[in-house]
Order: structure tokens, then sequence, then C-alpha cells
């Protein structure tokens, strides 16, 4: 036997004598696992033979029976001392990994959720771990358990369709969809059987990429690299992994860490007034944000002369200018075609630090572009998007449909409304609920009659022929109508079909954008929420709102929709301070108390008031031109399947 072949020997038992010791003073098994003592045969539903496997090496968790098992330590180093027969053994199964004839007949395993037990072949195993090989060829046995609630149990089922496609040990998820996840971000069809070429490729792609992520992680929280890669491919394709050196993917990695540790139900922070907090002379001058002039970008999708919703941003942008002077640069970038990403490159490549993308469909490129350009701080136009790399805006709708509503119950007859929404996505339910809140208070036998514009029909020739004569319609209008236009806001019907406007909402974001400028020029943009999805939330207290009302109103309801307001923009109002039961009958709030449901419970309403007709309509019923915003900002997006990138592989 050779000198080198005793020598690794001796190396081998040195890191298994420190892993027995190691596990002995912390009071854990210093032995492998034995997978007969484990597992129960009663929650086995069956075995089925894979074949030959590339096993994995850091996947090998013990060993199938406990037989030998005490030779070996629980990182499979030997534990007995040279001379013993074990070492024999050993020594020659080396001296044979080191000459031309090498170790050639495969192990033995049992697989069972996702870990491999060897049956027989321990000495080898332990020789070619003690070399550091990276997979070790076994013919596999997998134990499948039986099905059951156990979430793992859940995600094991599912990596097991996915071995069937891609034949692949290695890419373990935390929660479920994920398999369905990848192969679709990898730009594959869910029935997709990848190719050699594809294996390999990604393969080769994904060990780079968890070196990685082991060399950003560093110091901190470890993180999952399958889960990490799902997030990576939202933002970048898989071939910027392989065109990456190590350090330019650990660099890129450290950018998005906070959304590769962060858990979407728990980190997304609602906040509803703007941060007044003071801060010295010192913070000012620490404070990452601080200037004394900001450079802003306002990302637009459609020109404001055609987009009334682009228009309310302008209005906000040069309200801001006019607000800050010298202070502030703030140009505006438009996209006719939707490439965002090179639009927001632009705007940075012209030195913005700032940029305000106005539309939710923008969101992917603005976490992109917020990951590479971390001295750039990006804010999203949507609501409930759980990304800690930008932060979110929007306004709480549903203060101005509490108005509409009361409004609406007043003037409607038949007591019988009229509701269009717009899109089942957060936030909605909530304007519905408290628009069906209103006009219940100024009429307790109304009921509002849902329809939805994103479904097919016609929801105003519906109410007509219903005889609903109070309608409340979109939010906004475009540039072709007169101020008081036809078929939105809330209006009735009047004689032979006759449109008599009551009440329309009104965006003004100029006072958002001010307050969020000043908290970088002053120093107090609050950096504290690393590691959160911070979402701006504002109301009609903060003036971000407002809703015009018609003076061919009646005096009394005109004077009651002054007083609602005034007392929403004081905060003396709240319009879910009421007894609300929904429409199976559940009591939602007793009424009692001096609050009713937190920010966050009210952008995550998915029930309805039991006034409301109708209902929240599935993914499946949505005309297609509407199911890209809900599968973004949808009340049941996590479930939604998902829609398949360009080929990545």
């Amino acid at each position: 036997m050779s000198a080198e072949a005793f020598e690794q020997y001796a190396k081998a038992l040195k890191a298994g004598q420190k892993f027995y010791k190691s596990a002995v003073d912390a009071g854990e098994n210093p032995y492998p696992p034995v997978l007969d003592e484990l597992v129960d045969e009663t929650v086995v539903a069956g075995n089925r033979d894979l074949g030959l496997v590339n096993v994995p090496a850091e996947l090998i968790a013990g060993t199938k029976s406990a037989g030998r098992a005490a030779a070996l330590a629980g990182n499979f180093m030997p534990l007995l001392p040279a001379g013993s027969e074990f070492s024999t053994k050993w020594i020659s199964l080396c001296d044979a990994h080191l000459s031309d004839k090498g170790i050639r007949d495969p192990v033995k395993c049992y697989e069972y959720m996702g870990r491999f037990y060897v049956q027989e072949g321990n000495k080898r195993v332990s020789v070619l771990l003690s070399y550091s090989a990276p997979g070790i060829p076994a013919m596999v046995t997998r134990m499948i358990p039986a099905p059951s609630e156990d979430p793992e149990v859940k995600i094991y089922y599912e990596f097991m369709e996915f071995y069937n496609r891609a034949g692949l040990y290695g890419v373990e998820f935390s929660a479920p969809g994920c398999y369905d996840r990848l192969q679709a971000l990898l730009g594959m069809d869910p029935d997709h059987v990848w190719t050699e070429a594809e294996r390999s490729s990604f393969s080769a792609g994904f060990a780079h990429f968890k070196t990685a992520l082991a060399k950003a992680a560093g110091e901190k929280e470890q993180v999952n690299p399958s889960d990490a890669l799902l997030v990576w491919l939202q933002l970048f394709p898989f071939s910027d992994i392989k065109d990456k050196t190590a350090a330019e993917l650990s660099k890129s990695l450290t950018a998005i860490w906070p959304d590769l540790v962060g858990h979407p139900s728990e980190t997304i922070e609602v906040r509803t007034a703007p941060d007044e907090k003071e801060k010295g002379l010192v913070s000012k001058l620490l404070s990452i944000g601080h200037s004394d002039h900001i450079q802003a970008a306002f990302l637009y999708g459609f020109d404001p002369e055609d987009s009334a919703w682009t228009r309310d941003h302008e209005r906000g942008r040069q309200y801001l200018l006019d607000a800050l002077g010298d202070k502030l640069t703030a140009e505006c970038y438009r996209s006719y075609d939707q490439n965002y990403f090179e639009l927001m490159e632009a705007a940075v490549e012209d030195g913005a630090k700032l940029l305000f993308a106005t539309m939710p469909s923008m969101v992917d490129a603005s976490r992109r572009v917020a990951a590479l350009h971390k001295d750039v701080r990006v804010l999203v136009c949507a609501l409930s998007l759980p990304y800690t790399g930008v932060r979110m805006y929007y306004s709480r709708t549903y203060e101005t449909k509490f108005i509409t509503g009361a409004i609406a119950g007043a003037m409607a007859e038949g007591n019988r409304i009229g509701y269009i929404a717009n899109y089942p996505i957060f936030g909605v339910p909530a304007s519905i609920n408290a628009f069906a809140l209103g006009a219940r208070m100024t009429n307790p036998r109304v009921k509002v009659k849902l329809l939805w514009s994103c479904l097919k029909g016609n929801p105003v020739r519906e109410f007509m022929q219903d005889g609903i004569t109070v309608i409340s319609n979109r939010d906004s209008v475009n540039s072709k109508q007169p101020h008081w236009a036809l078929e939105w806001g809330v209006y009735s019907i009047e004689g032979e079909g006759t449109l008599r406007p009551l009440a329309y909402p009104v965006w003004n974001w100029g006072p958002m954008y001010e307050r969020i400028v000043r908290s970088l020029l002053d120093g107090t943009w609050d950096d504290s929420a690393a590691g959160k999805a911070v979402n701006y939330w504002w109301g009609m207290d903060n003036g971000v709102l407002d809703v015009k009302l018609s003076r061919a109103l009646p005096d009394g309801v005109y004077s009651m929709a002054r007083m609602l307001k005034k007392g929403l923009a004081a905060g003396t109002i709240d319009p879910f301070l009421t007894r609300i039961v929904d429409q199976a009958g559940k009591v939602r709030f007793d009424g009692e108390g001096e609050t009713s449901f937190t920010p966050e419970e009210r952008m995550n309403m998915e029930w309805l008031c039991d006034n409301v007709e109708g209902h929240i309509p599935g993914y499946e019923e949505l005309l297609p031109q509407s199911q890209g915003l809900v599968r973004l900002l949808g009340l049941n997006r996590e479930e939604l399947p998902p829609e398949k990138a360009e080929a990545q592989l």
C-alpha cells in the first residue's frame, strides 16, 4: 500500500475524531444517522428504483442500517485507529482510488426526503469524501413517504415530479410551488423534460451561484440557495450567472440580500403618514440620503395628454418643481414599448438618484435598477408588493369611496346602487366595502350591486336594465372628455338616459412627492427599514386625495359630504368603525372600541360586506388584457401558475 494512502487515512482519522469530539461536546449524535432508526415503515408509501445516480456529496446524510456505523463519524470520516481491519480496507480502497483502476463499483443507497443513506459501500464513500469528491455514483432506491399535510412532504412530492422532468438532485425549496416557478423562469413549459445539455448548463451555473452566495453571506443569515436563485431569476437572466465572476456575482447578491432573506408576509411595513422625525445636524450629515440638491426622474408609460393616470403624476412633478425650486431637478422619461429597464438606466446615466416609477408594471425593472445602483432610490406606484430594494407608494382610495358611497346612498332610488370595480387586486375590496358602508350610513336598506370592468359584459347597460339609477364607475377620465365627464366618478341616470355627475375622486400626488424629496434633502429619510418592504399608503389627511362635489347635489347631501371630507382629513372619521358583517354572515367588526382594522388588514381584505351583491372574480374569469396586472398585484397572486419567461438554458 502506498504512503499517500496511509497519510490520507491519518488525515481522515483526524477529521473524524474532531467531528466526534465537537458533536459529543454539543450533546449531539457523533455517528452517521441511521435511516432504519429514523423512519417508521408505516409512514412509507413504497420504494422505487432510480438506477445509477451521481449523488451530490452534500446530500449523503447517513447509513441505511446500524452495521459498522460506529466506525465512522457523522461526517463519514473514520474513527478506528490505524492497524485495525477497517483501516486496512479503507487504505486499500484509497490505493485503488489513487491508481488508474480507481473506485469503479457504485455504492448502494436509499434516498428518503432528498437525503441519501448508504446501504453498501460506506468505506468507498468515506474515501471519496476525504478527497472532497463533489458526487458519488450510486445505485439508488427511493423510499417514498406517505402523502400527508406536512409541508415538507408536500414539497417533496413536488420535487419528485421535478426530478422526473429534470433528473436533478440538490434543488430544494422551502415553499410549495417553487419547482414550477423555476421551470417557468428558465423559459420551460410545465411538462418540459430537460435535455442533457440543459441539465449540464443549469448544474454548472447553479454550482457557481452557490459559491458566490456563500461568499456574499459571510457572517450574515444563511439563505437557501434554491430560494435565492428564484429571487435572482426574477431580476436577472440565468446567463448573467455564468458570465459574472464569483466576486461580481457575490456583489450583486449582496445588493439584493434583504429580498433573499425576507419573508413577504412578515416584512411589509405599511406607512400611512410621512416620517416627521427630526434629526440633529450630525445625524443629517451622516445620513445616506442627506443632500443639498436632488436629481429625480419620473418614469411614464403613456403620454400625459393621452392618460389621466400619467397626467395626475405629471401634475405632481410640476407641483414638486414649484415647491422646491433650485433644490430639485425632475425630468420625465417616457417609454412606449414597455422597455422600462433601459429607460431607467438612461435616467441613472443622466445622473438621477431618485426614480419615481409611476406604473405597477415597472416594478421588475425598478428592482433590477435598484440592485445595480445602490446609491439610487426607487419608488413604484403600487400597493402591497413585498420587495425590500424599492419602496411602494399609493393612496387610500377607500376614503374617497366612503364619501361617494354616502352620496350614492342618499341619492339612490329603489335602494340599489351599481358599483363597477376595476381589478381584484390588493386595496380594491377595502374600497368596495367602504363604499358599501358609506351607502348604508345614508340608506340602511341599500344594496350595492358589484360588477367588474375586467370581465366580459357591459356593466352600465346591465345596471340600467336592472333599474339601477346611481352608479360608481371609473375613477379617472381621459383627456378626450370634458372636466365633468360622463360615466366616471359617481353619477345618476335620469330620464331617457341623461347622466348627471355627482362626485369624483382626485389624486394630488404633489404633496407626497414633496414630502419624500424633502426627507432626502433634510436627512430624515428612514434607512432603518433595511430588510423590510416599505409601502407608503397615504390618504386625505396627507393631502394626497380629495373628492370634488357637484354643486348640483341637494344642499343637505352636499353639506354631509363636506363634513365627511373634513372628518377624514382630520383623522376623526374611520369608515370601518361600525358593525360589519361579511357576505357569509361572519362578524368582521363588532362596532365597539376606538379602532377597527389595522392598515395591513384594510390593505389585505379579501371579503365583501353583506350589503354587496356580487363576488371577487378568479383569475380564469378575467379578460386576457387584465390578467397581467392581477398576476402582479392580485389578491391570490401566489396561487397562480407561473408565467413562462424566455428560454434561459
